[in-house]
């Protein structure tokens, strides 16, 4: 169960090794009670003594139906993870001599993934003695770059590691466009007429 591992964060009533213990409630008076009071007071609401705050001094408990107190924190972690906007790496992998077809290929698909929100991480992989060709390979990653430079902006240049030189992208933050102005077409101007040759 995936309380388990909350359930072993907290400890509770006789787990409780501290001789005081600072009570914080809704309905008790926020103080600090020996031990055995504040078990007692716990027993009487037929509820549980939990140690909120372990490095305080004295530790902090709240007196809570300890199966609530879960469900509470777990429904928060929940929250909070449902804030934090994922975002997923994308590899597009490339050979040291990569065609044109093959090229455009992957640049299409980098594209789809920037404007997904997702990061780009392209790579050449060197096999054997392919690795003397790792300038063109920094070529072609840098080529990449400049053509998705609409959509992306570069998180880490060209770097080799062990077979493999790497380039980081990040999709760019759209701007929104902003919408024209309608403006009223101006009134045509009449032409003050010319008077005719011999007319003065």
């Amino acid at each position: 169960m995936k309380n388990d591992t909350l359930k072993g964060q907290y400890r509770i009533n006789e787990q409780i090794r501290a001789k005081e213990v600072r009570i914080v409630s809704d309905d008790i008076e926020p103080k600090v009670y020996p031990i055995f009071q504040a078990l007692k007071m716990a027993e009487e609401k037929e509820l549980d003594l939990v140690e909120i705050s372990p490095n305080a001094q004295p530790p902090v408990c709240r007196i809570i139906d300890y199966s609530k107190f879960l469900y509470q924190l777990k429904k928060r972690q929940k929250e909070q993870k449902a804030k934090q906007v994922k975002v997923n790496v994308k590899e597009i992998r490339f050979g040291p001599q990569t065609d044109d077809h093959d090229y455009n290929f992957k640049l299409k698909h980098a594209k789809g993934f920037l404007e997904d929100g997702d990061k780009v991480k392209a790579y050449v992989f060197f096999k054997g003695r392919s690795i003397l060709f790792k300038e063109q390979g920094e070529v072609l990653l840098l080529r990449f770059a400049n053509d998705l430079e609409d959509y992306a902006k570069v998180d880490q240049m060209p770097m080799l590691e062990g077979k493999r030189m790497t380039i980081q992208l990040s999709p760019k933050k759209k701007d929104i466009p902003k919408k024209p102005v309608a403006t009223k077409p101006a009134a045509p101007v009449q032409k003050a007429e010319k008077p005719e040759a011999g007319e003065e």
